[in-house]
């Protein structure tokens, strides 16, 4: 199983990025898929997490902000993330859990600064 990140990048305070994670070697469809973010110095910790019947859920500082969603077609999980702030300046992996087995993607580092 392998998770690719892509999407990250530097942007301005306010601003937006998309963050896609794609996935192959197994049934995607079938898997609850979740973004995480570990900054500098602190834990890893969910950012948002999706079902396999597409039911969302969100960490309190992002509610609002971020939206997940997945396409089974492409095997892909998204982040949209709108009004960027400093505090969100992590890298930002996926993660899935098949038969107890959490698999994880090397990340992609989103940068919020002016």
């Amino acid at each position: 199983v392998q998770l690719v990140e892509s999407g990250g990048g530097l942007v301005q305070p306010g601003g937006s990025l998309r963050l896609s994670c794609v996935v192959s070697g197994t049934i995607f469809s079938m898997y609850t898929m979740g973004w995480y973010r570990q900054a500098p110095g602190k834990q890893r910790e969910l950012v948002a997490s999706i079902t396999s019947g597409g039911r969302t859920n969100y960490v309190d500082p992002v509610k609002g902000r971020f939206t997940i969603s997945r396409d089974n077609t492409k095997n892909t999980v998204y982040l949209q993330m709108n009004s960027l702030q400093s505090e969100d300046t992590a890298v930002y992996l996926c993660n899935t859990i098949i038969v107890l087995t959490s698999y994880w993607g090397r990340g992609t580092q989103v940068t919020v600064s002016s």
